[in-house]
Protein backbone atom coordinates (compact mmCIF):
# COMPACT_ATOMS: atom_id res chain seq x y z
CA UNK A 1 0.00 0.00 0.00
CA UNK A 2 3.05 2.26 0.09
CA UNK A 3 2.60 3.01 -3.62
CA UNK A 4 -0.77 4.69 -2.98
CA UNK A 5 0.52 8.00 -1.72
CA UNK A 6 -2.22 10.60 -1.76
CA UNK A 7 -1.10 14.16 -2.31
CA UNK A 8 -3.48 16.83 -1.01
CA UNK A 9 -2.11 19.46 -3.40
CA UNK A 10 -2.64 17.18 -6.42
CA UNK A 11 -6.15 16.26 -5.24
CA UNK A 12 -7.08 19.94 -4.92
CA UNK A 13 -5.55 20.76 -8.32
CA UNK A 14 -7.25 17.89 -10.15
CA UNK A 15 -10.54 18.60 -8.40
CA UNK A 16 -10.42 22.26 -9.42
CA UNK A 17 -9.44 21.48 -13.02
CA UNK A 18 -12.26 18.92 -13.35
CA UNK A 19 -14.68 21.27 -11.60
CA UNK A 20 -13.87 23.99 -14.13
CA UNK A 21 -14.06 21.72 -17.20
CA UNK A 22 -17.25 19.93 -16.11
CA UNK A 23 -18.72 23.36 -15.29
CA UNK A 24 -21.80 21.93 -13.64
CA UNK A 25 -22.74 25.33 -12.20
CA UNK A 26 -22.52 26.94 -15.62
CA UNK A 27 -24.64 24.09 -16.96
CA UNK A 28 -27.53 24.75 -14.57
CA UNK A 29 -29.52 26.67 -17.22
CA UNK A 30 -29.04 23.75 -19.66
CA UNK A 31 -30.01 21.22 -16.97
CA UNK A 32 -33.14 23.21 -16.11
CA UNK A 33 -34.12 23.31 -19.78
CA UNK A 34 -33.50 19.55 -20.16
CA UNK A 35 -35.59 18.88 -17.03
CA UNK A 36 -38.44 20.98 -18.46
CA UNK A 37 -38.35 19.09 -21.76
CA UNK A 38 -37.99 15.60 -20.24
CA UNK A 39 -40.04 16.13 -17.08
CA UNK A 40 -37.51 14.36 -14.86
CA UNK A 41 -33.76 13.79 -14.58
CA UNK A 42 -32.39 10.73 -12.81
CA UNK A 43 -29.58 12.39 -10.85
CA UNK A 44 -28.15 9.13 -9.51
CA UNK A 45 -28.02 7.45 -12.92
CA UNK A 46 -26.48 10.50 -14.62
CA UNK A 47 -23.82 10.84 -11.90
CA UNK A 48 -22.91 7.14 -11.88
CA UNK A 49 -22.70 6.84 -15.67
CA UNK A 50 -20.56 9.99 -15.94
CA UNK A 51 -18.24 8.73 -13.18
CA UNK A 52 -17.94 5.31 -14.83
CA UNK A 53 -17.06 6.91 -18.17
CA UNK A 54 -14.43 9.16 -16.59
CA UNK A 55 -12.78 6.32 -14.65
CA UNK A 56 -12.88 4.00 -17.66
CA UNK A 57 -11.25 6.62 -19.88
CA UNK A 58 -8.67 7.46 -17.19
CA UNK A 59 -7.46 3.84 -17.23
CA UNK A 60 -8.10 2.79 -20.84
CA UNK A 61 -7.83 6.08 -22.72
CA UNK A 62 -4.06 5.86 -23.20
CA UNK A 63 -4.28 2.30 -24.58
CA UNK A 64 -7.09 3.37 -26.88
CA UNK A 65 -4.87 6.17 -28.18
CA UNK A 66 -2.01 3.71 -28.79
CA UNK A 67 -4.31 1.51 -30.83
CA UNK A 68 -5.04 4.43 -33.14
CA UNK A 69 -1.40 5.53 -33.16
CA UNK A 70 -1.44 8.64 -30.93
CA UNK A 71 0.64 9.54 -27.88
CA UNK A 72 -0.65 11.19 -24.70
CA UNK A 73 1.24 14.45 -25.39
CA UNK A 74 -0.43 14.88 -28.80
CA UNK A 75 -3.80 14.15 -27.24
CA UNK A 76 -3.04 16.60 -24.42
CA UNK A 77 -2.17 19.33 -26.96
CA UNK A 78 -5.37 18.61 -28.91
CA UNK A 79 -7.22 18.61 -25.60
CA UNK A 80 -5.76 21.96 -24.63
CA UNK A 81 -7.16 23.39 -27.86
CA UNK A 82 -10.62 21.89 -27.14
CA UNK A 83 -10.46 23.25 -23.58
CA UNK A 84 -9.45 26.64 -25.01
CA UNK A 85 -12.58 26.75 -27.20
CA UNK A 86 -14.84 25.61 -24.33
CA UNK A 87 -13.35 28.41 -22.22
CA UNK A 88 -13.96 30.91 -25.01
CA UNK A 89 -17.60 29.82 -25.12
CA UNK A 90 -17.87 30.44 -21.39
CA UNK A 91 -16.11 33.80 -21.35
CA UNK A 92 -17.55 35.30 -24.54
CA UNK A 93 -21.00 33.68 -24.46
CA UNK A 94 -20.45 31.98 -27.82
CA UNK A 95 -21.91 28.65 -28.91
CA UNK A 96 -19.30 26.63 -30.76
CA UNK A 97 -20.39 23.13 -29.72
CA UNK A 98 -24.02 22.23 -30.48
CA UNK A 99 -26.13 20.26 -27.98
CA UNK A 100 -29.16 18.09 -28.74
CA UNK A 101 -31.92 17.28 -26.26
CA UNK A 102 -33.49 13.84 -26.80
CA UNK A 103 -36.40 12.49 -24.75
CA UNK A 104 -34.26 10.67 -22.19
CA UNK A 105 -31.72 13.11 -20.89
CA UNK A 106 -30.18 11.38 -17.86
CA UNK A 107 -27.60 9.51 -19.93
CA UNK A 108 -27.44 11.47 -23.20
CA UNK A 109 -26.80 14.42 -23.25
CA UNK A 110 -26.46 14.85 -19.46
CA UNK A 111 -23.96 12.16 -18.38
CA UNK A 112 -22.36 12.21 -21.83
CA UNK A 113 -21.38 14.68 -23.26
CA UNK A 114 -22.45 17.42 -20.80
CA UNK A 115 -20.67 16.03 -17.70
CA UNK A 116 -18.22 13.49 -19.13
CA UNK A 117 -17.70 14.92 -22.58
CA UNK A 118 -14.74 15.36 -24.88
CA UNK A 119 -13.31 18.19 -22.78
CA UNK A 120 -13.48 16.11 -19.60
CA UNK A 121 -11.93 13.04 -21.27
CA UNK A 122 -9.16 15.12 -22.79
CA UNK A 123 -8.53 16.80 -19.47
CA UNK A 124 -8.26 13.43 -17.69
CA UNK A 125 -5.52 12.25 -20.05
CA UNK A 126 -3.79 15.60 -19.80
CA UNK A 127 -3.92 15.44 -15.99
CA UNK A 128 -2.47 11.94 -16.15
CA UNK A 129 0.72 13.40 -17.67
CA UNK A 130 1.22 15.59 -14.57
CA UNK A 131 -0.52 13.94 -11.58
CA UNK A 132 -0.72 10.53 -9.91
CA UNK A 133 -3.72 8.39 -10.91
CA UNK A 134 -5.02 7.90 -7.36
CA UNK A 135 -5.18 11.68 -6.86
CA UNK A 136 -7.09 12.09 -10.13
CA UNK A 137 -9.52 9.38 -8.99
CA UNK A 138 -10.20 11.29 -5.76
CA UNK A 139 -10.73 14.44 -7.86
CA UNK A 140 -13.25 12.54 -10.03
CA UNK A 141 -15.13 11.31 -6.94
CA UNK A 142 -15.22 14.77 -5.35
CA UNK A 143 -16.63 16.18 -8.56
CA UNK A 144 -19.18 13.37 -8.85
CA UNK A 145 -20.51 14.22 -5.40
CA UNK A 146 -20.75 17.87 -6.35
CA UNK A 147 -22.43 17.04 -9.70
CA UNK A 148 -24.97 14.85 -7.88
CA UNK A 149 -25.69 17.64 -5.38
CA UNK A 150 -26.21 20.16 -8.19
CA UNK A 151 -28.45 17.81 -10.21
CA UNK A 152 -30.59 17.19 -7.14
CA UNK A 153 -30.84 20.91 -6.33
CA UNK A 154 -30.87 22.77 -9.67
CA UNK A 155 -34.07 24.65 -8.98
CA UNK A 156 -32.87 25.85 -5.57
CA UNK A 157 -29.50 26.86 -6.98
CA UNK A 158 -31.16 28.77 -9.82
CA UNK A 159 -33.09 30.82 -7.27
CA UNK A 160 -30.01 31.27 -5.05
CA UNK A 161 -27.59 32.51 -7.74
CA UNK A 162 -30.04 34.16 -10.09
CA UNK A 163 -29.36 34.61 -13.77
CA UNK A 164 -26.57 37.16 -13.33
CA UNK A 165 -24.86 35.10 -10.60
CA UNK A 166 -24.77 32.05 -12.87
CA UNK A 167 -23.33 34.22 -15.66
CA UNK A 168 -20.55 35.49 -13.38
CA UNK A 169 -19.68 31.92 -12.29
CA UNK A 170 -19.59 30.71 -15.88
CA UNK A 171 -17.26 33.53 -16.97
CA UNK A 172 -14.98 33.11 -13.94
CA UNK A 173 -14.54 29.40 -14.63
CA UNK A 174 -14.02 30.21 -18.30
CA UNK A 175 -10.99 32.35 -17.42
CA UNK A 176 -9.64 29.54 -15.20
CA UNK A 177 -10.08 27.11 -18.11
CA UNK A 178 -8.21 29.47 -20.45
CA UNK A 179 -5.26 29.44 -18.06
CA UNK A 180 -5.45 25.63 -17.77
CA UNK A 181 -5.53 25.26 -21.58
CA UNK A 182 -2.44 27.45 -21.96
CA UNK A 183 -0.59 25.56 -19.21
CA UNK A 184 -1.42 22.16 -20.79
CA UNK A 185 -0.33 23.37 -24.21
CA UNK A 186 2.94 24.83 -22.86
CA UNK A 187 3.77 21.74 -20.76
CA UNK A 188 3.21 19.31 -23.62
CA UNK A 189 4.95 21.30 -26.35
CA UNK A 190 8.03 22.29 -24.38
CA UNK A 191 7.39 26.02 -24.86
Amino acid sequence: MNYLKFNFSQIVSTSMVLFAIIDILGSIPIIIELRRKAGHIESEKASLVATGLMILFLFLGENLLKIIGLDVQSFAIAGSIVIFFIAMEMVLGLTIFKEEAPETVSIIPLAFPLIAGAGTMTTLLSLKTEYETQNILVGILINTLFVYFVLKNTQRLEKLFGKSGLNVLRKAFGVILLAIAIKLFRNNTGL
